[in-house]
């Protein structure tokens, strides 16, 4: 794996070695991770230059990626970006490449913030996992499920976000709480060490749908720079 991100001793994850294992292997034994590592060919910084991009997040489309005027290292970038969305559209998945210039954040978070800045989980109706893959920029970040907290769990933030809803502490508070995703957000413990998903390495992680087997993998968008660019696949 690439330098910032070395392989964590964490029990929630598991190393395969082909894009088949990433696939094929099931969460299990409370494994809520896969990674598959990698180190890519390219010139992503070039093709990240290259793109004209607005603030927040663009999603990029095969047709301009290529028609960029880049050099030929800049070219095996995008060939390898363009591959792995193949790879996972063969497999009746709809990946997206996105660029991502500077971060949205909430304007008014209250007591739990829910933009992707936080450390949340996400979510299914139906049986999904969610691929990941950082080309350019920071890299998403992990946190051990051991080593977090959801925040409508905490007390303090339990009993804000109540006054606000002005209910009970019933069934319709929990609905509310789930409606408005606070119960996918979480609070890192004392002590805990985020992890780094890395550059290149393509993920495949657990989300919150009915019947999954083990608990939800929880991540985040990493802190960005004004003007600061990431190139990534999303799935």
């Amino acid at each position: 794996m690439p330098p910032d991100s070395p392989r964590p001793e964490n029990p929630f994850i598991r190393y395969v070695g082909s894009f088949h294992e990433l696939v094929t292997t099931p969460f299990k034994d409370g494994v809520n991770a896969l990674c598959w590592p990698r180190v890519l060919q390219g010139d992503y910084e070039e093709v990240s230059r290259q793109l004209q991009v607005r603030e927040g997040i663009t999603t990029l489309e095969e047709e301009q990626l290529l028609s960029l005027p880049v050099s030929p290292s800049g070219r095996l970038a995008i060939e390898q970006m363009l591959a792995d969305q193949r790879l996972l559209r063969e497999h009746d998945l709809d990946p997206v490449l996105d660029c991502v210039l500077g971060g949205l954040r909430d304007e008014n978070p209250g007591p739990v913030p829910t933009d992707v800045f936080s450390f949340h989980a996400d979510s299914a109706t139906a049986e999904a996992d969610t691929y990941l893959c950082t080309y350019f920029g920071p890299s998403s970040e992990g946190l051990r499920n051991d080593e977090a907290r959801r925040r409508v769990d905490i007390p303090e933030t339990r009993a804000a976000l109540l006054s606000l809803f002005g209910g009970e502490d019933d069934e319709g508070f929990a609905e509310h709480l789930s409606d408005e995703c606070f119960d996918l957000h979480y609070a890192m413990l004392p002590g805990a060490q985020p992890y780094r998903f890395g550059i290149g390495n393509l993920w495949r992680i657990a989300t919150v749908h009915p019947g999954c087997p083990v608990p939800p993998c929880i991540h985040r968008a990493p802190e960005t720079q004004p003007g600061q660019r990431r190139l990534l696949l999303i799935s």
